[in-house]
């Protein structure tokens, strides 16, 4: 018996649906000390993995030339929301080939009403 099946454990609805290939803005709160606030985290989501209470995203972004992954549980109340910025087009689940791309090469086609 797994503990979900105990407690009755909800997703967070701040959270709306996307995809990978999808440029995201993942608000989510930080405590520093006594103090929180909320800090973004803007990128591509490179990957979503499982169902239930144990489902996760990565969302991938490069920084002065240096790639940031981060993961964030579906079910967290710590993340505040998730904004789509642009839908991508991509034909693969898993996004790791653009570990190692950067610049021009890094780049994923914007879904949209006239794409194929």
């Amino acid at each position: 018996m797994e503990a979900h099946q105990l407690v009755d454990v909800l997703a967070n609805p701040k959270i709306t649906e996307f995809s990978p290939g999808d440029s995201v803005k993942v608000n989510y709160k930080v405590r520093e000390g006594e103090r929180e606030r909320i800090q973004a985290f803007q990128g591509v989501v490179i990957k979503k993995r499982g169902a239930g209470p144990g489902s996760n995203f990565t969302v991938r972004r490069v920084t002065q030339e240096i790639g940031v992954e981060r993961t964030f549980p579906f079910y967290s109340p710590r993340v505040e929301s998730v904004e789509v910025l642009r839908r991508g087009k991509v034909r693969r689940a898993r996004l790791y080939y653009l570990r190692g791309r950067f610049g021009k090469a890094a780049r994923i086609k914007e879904k949209g009403r006239f794409t194929r």
